[in-house]
């Protein structure tokens, strides 16, 4: 496993962890996670820690997994798992659906603020509490790239940069400090910042 992937397990734990202790779910708890991946865990050619929420969840049958592929290889993978296709911030679900809303680091690939916001809205609307996490801003690697400091330069030389090293995709990500992840929430919410990422707790 490199050093990248090193860390990223070790942040996916220590989420996992927070997310056990605060939430405090139990058997009969409902959760929708919004940001499922088609690849399985350590597949593909980037991060080895895709759906570690589904491997690693005590009570995987009382997740709904939502993505923006088909799952067809996730609900191989998964079976116990239940996949839907969607839109994060279109959820197809009523209101009060599900008794926790998790998304891990989805909220900073959906657009900008106003595309953020609605994703808050729709786990806010379909979940009764909720755990949103994403990179945090102001840690000196961006999480995507593996490159340092290069995303707090203004937008255009970031831009230059990633285009030079064939880094185009992080073009399209709106990071957020601890600060823009609180302005994201309507009402009252918790942000704990574990250094490279930031968590956003509504219970």
């Amino acid at each position: 496993m490199s050093l990248a992937d090193s860390i990223s397990l070790r942040s996916r734990r220590r989420k996992l962890r927070l997310f056990l202790d605060e939430l405090r779910p139990g058997p009969e708890t409902t959760v929708l996670d919004v940001g499922a991946d088609e690849l399985a865990f350590g597949e593909g050619d980037g991060c080895t820690t895709l759906n570690f929420f589904e491997e690693h969840y005590p009570w995987p049958e009382r997740i709904t997994a939502l993505g923006l592929q088909d799952g067809t290889a996730f609900r191989e993978r998964y079976p116990h798992v239940r996949y839907v296709q969607g839109d994060a911030c279109a959820l197809p679900f009523p209101d009060g659906a599900f008794d926790v809303v998790h998304s891990n680091a989805v909220i900073e690939h959906v657009g900008g603020r106003d595309r953020q916001r609605l994703l808050v809205s729709e786990a806010l609307r379909v979940g009764r509490r909720a755990f949103i996490t994403t990179p945090n801003r102001w840690f000196p690697v961006e999480v995507h790239t593996r490159l340092p400091l290069v995303h707090w330069l203004p937008d255009r030389a970031a831009h230059r940069v990633y285009d030079a090293v064939g880094k185009g995709f992080a073009k399209e990500l709106e990071l957020l400090s601890p600060r823009d992840l609180e302005a994201l929430f309507p009402g009252r919410v918790r942000i704990v910042n574990l250094g490279l990422s930031l968590v956003a707790v509504v219970d």
